[in-house]
């Protein structure tokens, strides 16, 4: 019988681990940035990658967004697959014509005859006073963006196995990392993310979301970082006497409709939590999924919505934890869900 003791990784050691996985495996994956690969990426995503696989396979490049994206599509393109690392994805207004129209197009406009094998990973979220250009998470705004594979891990099982299956996928991807659950130690995170991780490469499919606790009274939809920000409520709702269901989304595009339907249909209660903008979001989007379906969802209230308000993420600490939902507004609002009269149209 092994004695081993279960081995955790961060979220960063985790992502690092999977591109070193592929590298070894595929000579045709190579990686490229700013600051990835002396530096390891400003949020660790690539440490030590550059000792194992020289400067050949992992590329700093110059401040270019533009550029260095452009080069991505075009290796891609030439049947490689690159690994491009937008430092914030505050930063994706410089190069949206390369992400927009070049790397989420290209195969549609060719007719299916170029394929795009590449990853576009970027650091996304608030929660340490970088201010409005550095803070955002806007996975919303490339799920609205025909051709892109969206996917938001949280914690870091799902970050090996969700990059593995990125890099190995034949189309364009976009692996957005919350700057809050990397496990760095400079910043303050949430240590639920930091998880026991098998040594051997995987893959997490995407489209599948993962019931992260389950309950009868009320489901709340999120993902990324307010993953463990709503376990924690449903904590603090349980000492209440109410049993909250957490379903993490694990990837935007696909959407794992059917997941969030089947939970909504258990609990009859919807709260939907993110950290993305209130309005035309995610939560929208999810309100407007289970609306479609009234007729076989049988509502107990009406769906709730929580997530940033339409204001720039403030610099000042106070605003920012005021903007950025916290634990307590998740347990107010499923609370004030709870208390709720069920809205008229629902099915029985």
């Amino acid at each position: 019988m092994s004695t081993q003791t279960p081995r955790k990784l961060t979220m960063a050691q985790a992502i690092s681990e999977a591109i070193a996985q592929e590298m070894e495996r595929d000579a045709d994956v190579f990686v490229l940035g700013e600051d990835i690969a002396k530096y390891g990426g400003i949020f660790g995503a690539t440490a030590g990658l550059l000792a194992r696989f020289r400067k050949e396979r992992v590329m700093d490049t110059p401040i270019s967004e533009t550029a260095f994206i452009g080069t991505a599509i075009g290796a891609a393109a030439e049947g490689l697959r690159p690994i491009a690392e937008l430092m914030f994805v505050d930063f994706f207004g410089v190069c949206m014509d390369m992400i927009y129209n070049h790397m989420a197009k290209n195969t549609y406009m060719s007719g299916g005859r170029v394929r795009l094998p590449m990853v576009l990973m970027t650091a996304t979220g608030g929660g340490y006073n970088d201010a409005a250009q550095h803070s955002q998470c806007l996975w919303s705004t490339f799920a609205h963006m025909p051709g892109i594979k969206v996917v938001v891990p949280s914690n870091a099982y799902d970050a090996k196995g969700l990059m593995t299956q990125a890099i190995r996928d034949d189309n364009p991807v976009l692996f957005m990392f919350h700057k809050g659950i990397m496990g760095l130690p400079w910043m303050s995170y949430f240590v639920g993310s930091t998880t026991e991780v098998p040594p051997e490469a995987y893959t997490v499919p995407f489209g599948q979301a993962r019931v992260v606790r389950e309950g009868a009274d009320l489901t709340i939809v999120t993902l990324s970082q307010m993953v463990h920000k709503s376990v924690l409520a449903a904590e603090q709702l349980a000492a209440a006497g109410i049993q909250a269901e957490v379903l993490d989304l694990r990837t935007l595009v696909p959407l794992d409709r059917a997941a969030v339907l089947g939970s909504v249909r258990k609990t009859g209660r919807l709260l939907v939590a993110d950290e993305d903008y209130l309005s035309f979001g995610l939560t929208g989007e999810i309100a407007a999924l289970v609306a479609e379906n009234l007729d076989s969802v049988g509502l107990r209230a009406p769906v709730r919505r929580l997530a940033v308000p339409d204001v720039p993420i403030p610099y000042s600490r106070p605003l920012e934890q005021f903007v950025i939902p916290p634990v307590g507004s998740l347990v107010a609002a499923a609370g004030a869900l709870m208390s709720a009269r069920k809205p008229a149209g629902s099915a029985s």
